[in-house]
Order: structure tokens, then sequence, then C-alpha cells
């Protein structure tokens, strides 16, 4: 059921008090608790941000599944792209219960005025990215992700803890491929070092911003919402993903890479933060196809959409 939005009221000190009596506790808000509107609008804009996310990541990797090379690699793609699609479902879901419509979020990704995960406007240009987005994409949503299992808000928590589970399974099957690709042909090891070359940097970039420049992480994490900085979580990825790049036998495409022994963590270069921005604000290599695309899906699901609008008014039941 849809939770009722609510709003700020004169008085509301004791309301306030309790909320923040249960995130300090580190216990979770649910649905029909009072919270801040603040809070609403920044759970609403993640969680959106999430589902588009999962939604539009769908179509780099479908791509391919016409053209995977086996039958098994075919079933094993196509799996993985319902599993997306699962994903925003779970996440749409999570959403409504802080009172607002799916409807309403798919009309703000498609019109631009809601946004999705920068990588997922970049192009996939060989077989092998298909287990580099396994491998370095799912990666790092692995390491961003996890901590939201502990997320302050109920129904984002229990939504976090399967699809972790499923994008842990995803980055393991990526791997798999690399490591089959590895030890084949040249031609193949170089695709492979060629994909890694070209995602290596979005990668990181997946976790936003520095710290610095990033506005919401310091009330989000005050809030708990999130558990970890930006920074944090990206030095994470990468110290976890170098071991793993020396068994794939691959090298990560950055000079600045190495062990600090003085910090027990690897110091790694900047990413192209001008980038960053210029996908974010539309300008990547694949913005205008990846929503393009979505606006068409939506248009042609009309039909289904409203049957089932139909068939509910007809027997008596609610969305």
């Amino acid at each position: 059921m849809t939770a009722v939005t609510t709003t700020e009221q004169p008085g509301s000190d004791e309301l306030t008090s309790a909320f923040e009596a249960t995130i300090a506790a580190d216990q979770r808000i649910e649905p029909r608790d009072w919270m801040p509107d603040a809070y609403r609008a920044t759970l609403i804009r993640q969680i959106a941000q999430h589902a588009h996310s999962e939604i539009i990541g769908m179509q780099p990797e479908g791509n391919w599944i016409l053209r995977a090379p086996s039958l098994r690699r075919k079933a094993i793609l196509l799996a993985k792209v319902q599993d997306e699609a699962g994903h925003g479902l779970y996440l749409y879901a999570a959403a409504e219960t802080l009172g607002v419509d799916r409807a309403e979020l798919t009309e703000k990704l498609i019109t631009s005025r809601q946004k999705y995960s920068s990588i997922f406007n970049y192009p996939t240009l060989s077989y092998a990215d298909i287990g580099v987005i396994g491998w370095l994409v799912d990666g790092a949503a692995i390491c961003n992700q996890v901590p939201l299992c502990r997320c302050s808000y109920g129904p984002y928590a229990r939504a976090m803890i399967r699809i972790c589970k499923e994008e842990s399974f995803h980055q393991r099957q990526g791997y798999e491929l690399l490591m089959t690709m590895m030890s084949g042909t040249p031609a193949q090891r170089d695709m492979v070092q060629e994909a890694t070359n070209r995602w290596w940097w979005p990668s990181l970039m997946m976790f936003g911003p520095p710290d610095a420049d990033s506005p919401n992480t310091q009330r989000s994490m005050a809030w708990g919402i999130k558990r970890h900085t930006n920074d944090e979580l990206r030095q994470r990825f990468v110290d976890m993903t170098v071991p793993q790049a020396a068994a794939l036998g691959v090298t990560l495409p950055d000079p600045d890479l190495r062990w600090n022994d003085e910090r027990q963590a690897h110091d790694f270069g900047e990413p192209d933060w001008s980038e960053f921005k210029a996908v974010l604000g539309g300008g990547g290599p694949c913005n205008a196809q990846r929503l393009a695309r979505r606006r068409r899906a939506h248009q042609d699901g009309a039909w289904v959409r409203e049957a089932a609008a139909a068939y509910a008014a007809k027997h008596g039941r609610t969305s």
C-alpha cells in the first residue's frame, strides 16, 4: 500500500525527536512512521535514480543478447537482463511506499527531470564489454549497494538484500567470462584489455563526485541512508579490483596506480570530472539513444497498461 505523504507541521518537536532517536539507535524508519520532508525527498531522489539505472542498464547488455557466441552465453546474458528488470521493479515499489507514483517517476525519467547512473551512457562495442561490465560495473555497484542493506529506510534496505545477492552473482559471471577469454586467443585477450581500458574510469565515476563536491553526502550519512562517503567507496573498489586484475592478467589504465604502504591502500589517479559532468548533463556518447529507446518502450507498452487498468476497474481491483 502506498504511504500517505506527510508534511512538516508546527509543534512537531516530539515527532522530530522520535525520528532522530530511531536514527541514532540504528533502527529502521518504516512507511507509516513520521519522517521529515527532506528525508523523504532525499530517499525518493536516490531510490528513483537507482530504479531508473536498473531499467536503463538493461540496454547496453541487451544489445548483445542476439549476438552472444553460444547458447549458454545467450542464456546467461538473458537471465542477467531479466534480473535487472526485477531490480527496477523492487526499487520502484520501495519508492511508492514514500507516496510517489511509479508512472510519475517514469515520466520524470523520460522527460530528463530525473537522472540515472552515468555509466549506462557508454556504448558496448565488443562482447568483452559484457564481461567487463559484470566485473567492473557490477563490482562497483556491489561496493555502493551492500551498505544500503543497512539503510535507515526499511523498504529500501530490504529490497537491497536480494538485489545485492544477484549483483554478486552477476559480478562472478562477468569475471568467469573474462577468465575464459583471457585463456583464449591473443585477439580475445586484446579485446578484454581494450574493454578494460574503456570502462575503468567510468566505473570509478559511478561512486559520484569527490566528497568535497558532493552536497548530499553528509546529510544522507547523518540520516543513515548512506554509510560511507563517495571517496571511501571508490577507494574500497580500487583496493578490491587491483588483485582481481592481476589474476586476470589485464592492466588497469592508470599510470598513478600503486600500493601505498603507509596508507595500506592503493593510490590512484583522478577521473576526468569534466567528462562526468558532461555525461550527467546529457552529453555522453549514448544519452540520447538510451532515453529515446526508453521513451519508445514506454509508448509501445501503453496498450498493456491500459488493458491492465481496464481489467482492474472491471473486477474492482486497485493497482
